[in-house]
């Protein structure tokens, strides 16, 4: 099958190159094997690619094949599987940048009816992420103020949605007019631009007398603006390093102390290792929004089709073009097509 394969850590993004290689393999009782049609182009993988990225340093060393996240149509399973072949699923795992896909069944999930398998993998485990990350950790509650940092993004778009489905008040942060149009899209009650100086304060005086908001969401690693955003006795929870290119931020502590702050950092995969049962409760929460229509999948603009077009997706998210998913589309016609005319 072909797929892009990291043989060697690259410096430059636009030397990535489609490769064969052999179809993966069931390596225990549960895989199920999976016909990609789409792969979502996340930061992550754009650190995975150049060895920038803190999991880089143990859990992932070349040889590997890129991408983390998928959507696609089972071709084989296990005869107890709750996935039978012909099942549309969406899942995370790496190795999504290829034809196909090998994975245990606990990482996968039906594409919902509504949803065509592009926007499965749009919302893909983003949405987990932000339910978990403002549901279990920052316990949002219904008429509080929330802000959003990387708004538009991937994480950011389903954050925002998530706050509104649950009756909160939300401040989106994005550069630029066209992601202003996104967020406000699906449900942000103001916007403001980072390249605005002095946007901390702006974001600060949405909240209760111009206090500071409740909640910070930061997608993008920037802890001490967040702690310039928030009240006395906030909360900020961290879900990523997106606009730091695999630097970590150096936080003052004092910044901390003198708000009383609550800052707690979730990964939620590291959540799925520790405590299986605490991932699938955050994935039922997540999906009781979704069937109950509050979430929409956001897709970028630009089109990407085929496995050749994974340099240029990852420099629309290098140079801060895409907002929501950057979707690469592999053997999407003839899959999808096929799964319609047995329906």
């Amino acid at each position: 099958m072909k797929a892009i394969v990291i043989d060697e850590f690259v410096s430059n993004l636009a030397h990535l190159k489609v490769k064969e290689t052999p179809l993966p393999q069931p390596q225990g009782s549960r895989n199920v094997s999976i016909q990609i049609t789409h792969a979502a182009v996340t930061h992550v993988d754009m650190l995975y690619a150049q060895g920038l990225h803190q999991n880089n340093r143990r859990h992932v060393q070349p040889p590997f094949i890129l991408g983390t996240e998928y959507a696609g149509i089972v071709t084989a399973s296990p005869p107890a599987s709750a996935f039978p072949p012909g099942t549309r699923v969406f899942g995370g795992g790496l190795g999504s940048f290829a034809e196909h896909i090998c994975v245990d069944e606990v990482g996968i999930r039906k594409v919902p009816d509504p949803w065509s398998n592009a926007e499965a993998c749009a919302v893909g485990s983003s949405g987990a992420v932000s339910w978990g990350a403002l549901m279990e950790v920052a316990r949002l509650k219904r008429g509080e103020t929330v802000c959003v940092l990387g708004a538009s993004g991937g994480l950011g778009v389903m954050a925002v949605q998530i706050a509104k489905g649950v009756g909160a008040r939300v401040v989106a942060v994005v550069g630029g007019r066209e992601k202003e149009e996104v967020v406000r899209g699906v449900g942000a009650d103001e916007v403001v631009d980072y390249r605005v100086e002095g946007w901390e304060d702006r974001v600060r005086g949405f909240g209760e007398g111009g206090e500071g908001v409740d909640v910070v969401y930061d997608g993008i690693g920037a802890v001490e603006s967040s702690l310039k955003c928030l009240r006395y006795r906030g909360r900020v929870v961290i879900v990523g390093f997106a606009a730091r290119g695999g630097k970590m931020e150096n936080v003052r502590a004092n910044r901390i102390l003198l708000k009383s702050a609550m800052v707690h950092g979730y990964r939620f995969g590291e959540d799925g290792r520790h405590d299986p049962q605490r991932t699938q409760d955050v994935w039922n929460g997540f999906m009781k929004l979704v069937e109950a229509g509050t979430i929409k999948p956001v897709i970028y603009k630009e089109e990407y089709r085929g496995l050749e077009a994974v340099p240029r997706a990852l420099d629309s998210l290098k140079t801060h073009k895409a907002w929501g998913r950057a979707i690469l589309r592999i053997n999407e016609e003839e899959k999808e097509a096929t799964q319609k005319a047995k329906l």
